[in-house]
């Protein structure tokens, strides 16, 4: 038990004094999400948007898809874009394998399937309080669905906010495809389980508390942005 209270108060210790190592592994992952769920972003809204106004052959096998790749294991993303970014893939000469990059890529993977997902409910849910209003316009379907995301844009950012706790809360897939080099691709997900392994608690438990900080303020700023998506139907999970 000594041990225990010991190693939190090195790890409040290193937390407080700026230590170089931990914080640089902290703005790696800050980085590495935040562009992740920026391309996201952009991939996401529109196949969403576009999911819920498109009528063609097939169209609910592809929702039924989308909704499946939620659940998409993070391994078998790391793995995939392992693969394609290898020497022998089809992406290999790219070169980014064991960088940022490569880890950008595949927590972009991860998160689009959840974007495309909430966004394509959130417009179905709108469209069916004003949708009517704003073909009797003259608008397209699509427009229709770019006009109700930027009109629920507070139930937009509280789907980026999630997708971003997602990435940065991801182990499996940045493992693989950055390799946890010291320095250069280790994140705080990625150095909690290897300084544990170490036996190099205080480090870990100082990442782990920067951590759970970092998605605690996501839960909050979640909290709020529901408070102005009344009326949107808009359902999105935990950022955990």
């Amino acid at each position: 038990m000594g041990s225990m209270a010991e190693s939190v108060q090195l790890a409040l210790a290193l937390i407080a004094a700026g230590d170089a190592a931990l914080w640089q592994v902290v703005g790696l992952s800050l980085r590495v999400s935040a562009t992740a769920v920026a391309l996201g972003a952009g991939l996401g809204l529109l196949l969403g948007a576009w999911l819920a106004v498109a009528r063609f052959p097939g169209h609910a096998l592809l929702v039924g898809l989308l909704n499946t790749l939620l659940a998409l294991p993070s391994v078998v993303v790391g793995l995939v874009v392992y693969l394609l970014l290898s020497r022998s893939g089809p992406l290999g000469s790219w070169g980014i394998l064991f960088t940022p990059a490569a880890m950008v890529v595949a927590q972009t993977v991860l998160v689009v399937p959840l974007i495309a997902a909430l966004a394509r409910q959130l417009v179905v849910d709108a469209l069916r309080e004003g949708g009517d209003e704003l073909q009797a316009m003259g608008a397209g379907r699509l427009l229709s669905a770019a006009l109700l995301l930027l009109h629920a844009r507070r139930a937009v950012a509280t789907v980026l906010l999630t997708a971003f706790g997602r990435a940065i809360a991801e182990v499996g897939a940045v493992m693989i495809v950055g390799g946890n080099i010291q320095g250069v691709t280790r994140v705080m997900t990625t150095a909690i389980a290897l300084e544990t392994s170490k036996g190099d608690l205080p480090l870990a438990l100082a990442l782990g508390l920067v951590l759970l900080g970092v998605v605690g303020l996501l839960n909050l700023a979640v909290g709020l942005s529901r408070r102005g998506t009344a009326g949107t139907g808009l359902a999105v999970a935990g950022a955990a």
